[in-house]
C-alpha cells in the first residue's frame, strides 16, 4: 500500500460534474478545497485488495450474527437505545429478511505495520461517498493509467456499478417502480440518490424521485403516498432512527410500503454493535476492543455516539491528547472504542470504505483527512491495484 502524489488532469473539475459529481470542491472560509483529490493516489498489491475484500465478508457476516443475538437478547431498546414502538416493525423485517441493497464498513489499514484491517464501523444504512467510489475513481484510472489499464498491468477494486444493477434485479417490487427519497436540496444526497435511481432504471425498474418532505399518510387508503401515488416501494436516504421519531413514522408498523434499506439494517448501522462484536468475537484480528464504558480502555480510546455519520461528535483521546467534532449528537449515547492510529501519509490519514453490494464486498472507496478524524470536508482519494 503506496500513496502517490501524480498530477491532476487539467480539466478534472468539468470531467467529474459531467460523471454526476457536482459537489467536488468545498469552500472554506473563502477558499476552495477539492473534495474529490486526484493529486494523490494509492496503490496496492492484488494480495493487499485479497486482505481487504476476505475482511470485509468477514465482518458482514459477524455483524449478521451480531444482529441476530441483539435480537435474540432483547437489546433493541436496551444497547441500540431504539424507542420500543420500533421493535416490532424491526423484528418483522428481519423475520422476513427484508432484502438489503448496500453498504460501506470503513476499515483502518496499514499492512507495513499489521497485515490486518481494522474494522472501525459499519455504515449500514445511508452510506454516501458512492458515485465517487463507484464512477469517479473509475473514470479517472480510464484516462490517467488508459494505456496500462488497456494492457491489465493496473485495475481498480471497483465492481460497485455492475453488482448494483445485478442487485436491484433481485431486489425489485414486483411492481416494478420504485421511489427514491432522501433531502433533494443537499446536493451529495441528491447526487446519490439520482445516481442510484439510474442503477434501478439499467435493471429495469420505473423510478421516480421525491423529497422526504413530501411523503405523506393517506389515512383512507392507510398507505404512504407520494405526489399523486400510493408509495409501495421506498428507496430512503434517510436514517430510520429519525424516521422513528417523524409524525409520519408511527404508520410505519401498519403500512405496506417496501423500504429500502429495510428496518433491520439499523442494527448493523448502530455503533452499539461494536462492543457487541467484541463481546462475541474477543481478539478477533479484524476487531478494535470496544465497550458501553472507557474503564477498560485506560484512557485511550474513541468515543463514538451510536448514531452519528460523517465523524460528528466523536472524540478520539490518547497520551494526554483529545480532540473532538461537534455536530448534533452531543447527547449520546456514546461507546468507546480502543484507540487506534491511521496510517499517516506525510499528514494524509486515509480510511478505507468497503462497499457490500447485496452481502458481498465488490468495491472501495477512500476518504483521506489532515487530522485524525474522518469527517463531511474529508476529501475522496481515488486508488489503483498494480501486479
Amino acid at each position: 500500500m503506496k500513496r502517490i502524489v501524480t498530477a491532476p488532469r487539467p480539466n478534472w473539475e468539468a470531467l467529474v460534474e459531467q460523471q454526476g459529481l457536482s459537489y467536488h470542491t468545498h469552500t472554506e472560509t473563502g477558499i476552495a478545497v477539492p473534495y474529490w483529490s486526484e493529486s494523490a493516489y494509492y496503490e496496492f498489491s492484488p494480495a493487499e485488495i485479497d486482505t481487504i475484500e476476505k475482511a470485509t465478508n468477514d465482518m458482514h457476516a459477524m455483524c449478521i450474527q451480531a444482529a441476530e443475538r441483539i435480537i435474540d437478547l432483547g437489546w433493541i431498546t436496551k444497547r441500540l437505545a431504539l424507542p420500543e414502538s420500533a421493535v416490532p416493525f424491526i423484528l418483522r423485517s428481519w423475520e422476513k429478511d427484508d432484502k438489503s441493497l448496500y453498504g460501506r464498513m470503513d476499515f483502518s489499514y496499514n499492512p507495513a505495520l499489521d497485515p490486518n484491517p481494522k474494522f472501525l464501523e459499519y455504515n449500514g444504512d445511508t452510506p454516501t461517498g458512492l458515485i465517487e467510489a463507484a464512477v469517479i475513481q473509475w473514470f479517472w484510472l480510464q484516462d490517467a493509467f488508459h494505456d496500462e489499464l488497456a494492457s491489465k498491468k493496473v485495475d481498480q477494486f471497483n465492481s460497485i456499478h455492475e453488482s448494483l444493477i445485478d442487485a436491484w434485479k433481485f431486489i425489485s417490487p414486483e411492481s416494478g417502480k420504485i421511489h427514491f427519497s432522501g433531502c433533494t436540496e443537499i446536493p451529495e444526497e441528491n447526487q446519490t440518490l439520482l445516481y442510484l435511481a439510474d442503477t434501478a432504471s439499467q435493471s429495469g425498474s420505473q423510478i421516480e424521485l421525491i423529497d422526504i418532505t413530501r411523503i405523506g399518510w393517506n389515512q383512507e387508503l392507510k398507505c404512504y403516498w407520494g405526489e399523486n401515488e400510493a408509495l409501495k416501494t421506498v428507496f430512503k436516504l434517510y436514517p430510520w432512527e429519525d424516521m422513528f421519531q417523524e409524525e409520519f413514522g408511527k404508520y410505519l408498523s401498519v403500512s405496506p410500503t417496501v423500504w429500502i434499506e429495510p428496518a433491520w439494517k439499523i442494527l448493523l448501522a448502530n455503533k452499539a454493535i461494536l462492543p457487541i462484536l467484541w463481546e462475541m468475537f474477543p481478539g478477533h484480528s479484524n476487531l478494535l476492543p470496544a465497550y458501553d464504558s472507557p474503564d477498560a480502555l485506560n484512557g485511550s480510546f474513541a468515543k463514538k455516539p451510536l448514531y452519528s455519520r460523517e465523524g460528528a461528535n466523536t472524540t478520539i483521546r490518547h497520551d494526554g491528547h483529545e480532540v473532538a467534532t461537534d455536530g448534533r449528537y452531543a447527547d449520546g449515547p456514546f461507546i468507546y472504542q480502543a484507540y487506534h492510529a491511521l496510517p499517516d501519509f506525510g499528514g494524509n490519514r486515509p480510511v478505507l470504505g468497503s462497499w457490500v453490494i447485496n452481502h458481498e464486498a465488490h468495491g472501495l472507496g477512500i476518504r483521506e483527512s489532515n487530522g485524525e478524524i474522518t469527517d463531511n470536508l474529508s476529501r475522496f482519494v481515488p486508488h489503483i491495484i498494480r501486479g
